[in-house]
């Protein structure tokens, strides 16, 4: 026994020592923060295993009001089956810029704050319209070489990145320990990772979703703001709409700081609603316009004919006729907007629906349909 302890023990050695040498350590930390802590990826409150940056609460908070027969409906079976299946832990249907159902599950609540996800997309899509209404970016065509040397020579700009349509080749796998999005997710220098990317296709002829173009947009946000971007997330949005909690976002380690733009944002779905609302008014916020109209317009329309699924940092659909817009995670994180019928549905949880050819989950659907199931029930 103590001769099999003693060889499993080199074994280990050898492949951490390996681990290190190859510049694959970052494995090391992936395996303690999702395999040690008993789950098998990335789960919606792993911010406490990393550094994070935090966004202050507004200093004018501006909670959502409640619809006079708020929470008289009860959900469907539909939505009840389909919430505990893939463990949801919030889920708000918000009518007319009022809270009309709320339900939270598993000890959270309205304050609660977990990973955003790649929701955190249509965030910094936002930032970069910020930063251009404020004159820091000249417009989506300004080429991400003006901030980034490293990308001089490629004819890059900031809306190729946030309109996934860059030609980098970022490798979308979330499955491979030793891929991109990995290192991208547990490494300790992000900047060096993003900036080592090459360009393999012509950029701003088609969509192809990459978190790296994400990143990289944050990092030129970054550089042409002088500020950090949580910072100027507080500035810029956090602030201004009022947002009842603080927010973290997620840095890649103590030293370099850098948030998980594409990522990981900790927050409550009251708080992410405020995003869905804002773009659902093009921009304005309770009479205030806090963004351009004009970028906001263009953000929920496709660039691409062939890619209808995605504008600038916002997915897009239409389901039963209508027009539909959201921010989205990979574990169901949803800000779902039908600006027609002024609804806007949040839904955070642990899982989300199988996924086929469809750009979207059944879930997705689901959510949706229920939603307005309740709502038919009480017309």
């Amino acid at each position: 026994m103590k001769k099999f302890l003693s060889w499993l023990l080199g074994i280990i050695a050898v492949i951490v020592l390996g681990l290190y040498l190859t510049d694959y350590n970052y494995v090391l930390k992936g395996i303690r923060v999702v395999y040690l802590t008993g789950h098998t990826t990335a789960f919606i409150d792993d911010f406490k295993y990393f550094e994070n940056e935090t966004i202050s609460a507004s200093s004018n908070p501006q909670p959502w009001p409640k619809a006079e027969d708020y929470n008289t409906v009860e959900p469907t079976e539909t939505l009840i089956q389909t919430n505990e299946a893939l463990g949801t832990v919030a889920f708000l249907i918000i009518k007319n810029d009022s809270i009309w159902y709320e339900n939270y599950a598993e000890g959270y609540s309205d304050s609660s704050q977990t990973n955003s996800f790649s929701m955190a997309k249509s965030v910094v899509s936002a930032l970069m319209g910020k930063a251009i209404n404020d004159g820091y970016i000249k417009s989506l065509d300004q080429p991400v070489g003006d901030f980034y040397p490293e990308f001089k020579n490629t004819n890059i700009t900031v809306g190729d990145l946030s309109s996934m349509a860059s030609g980098l080749n970022w490798d979308e796998s979330y499955k491979n320990p030793f891929g991109i999005t990995a290192r991208a997710y547990y490494d300790d220098n992000l900047a060096e990772t993003i900036l080592n990317l090459k360009m393999v296709e012509r950029p701003g002829e088609k969509y192809k979703y990459l978190s790296g173009n994400t990143q990289l947009l944050a990092m030129v946000i970054q550089k042409a703001t002088g500020k950090q971007l949580a910072t100027y997330l507080q500035q810029s949005f956090w602030q201004p709409m009022g947002a009842e909690n603080p927010a973290l976002w997620q840095v890649d380690d103590e030293d370099h700081r850098l948030v998980k733009a594409y990522c990981c944002i900790g927050s409550n779905a009251r708080d992410f609603a405020r995003f869905g609302k804002l773009y659902k008014d093009f921009g304005k916020w309770n009479g205030k316009q806090v963004l351009d109209s004009a970028f906001v317009a263009k953000s929920i329309q496709p660039r691409f004919k062939e890619s209808p699924e995605y504008g600038y940092g916002f997915w897009l659909n239409k389901h039963n006729g209508k027009e539909v817009f959201a921010m989205r995670g990979i574990l169901g994180q949803y800000v779902i907007v039908i600006p027609e019928d002024d609804v806007i549905i949040v839904r955070l949880g642990h899982h989300r629906g199988k996924k086929g050819d469809d750009p979207f989950s059944k879930d997705f659907y689901t959510y949706m349909e229920e939603a307005y199931s309740m709502l038919r029930a009480n017309s």
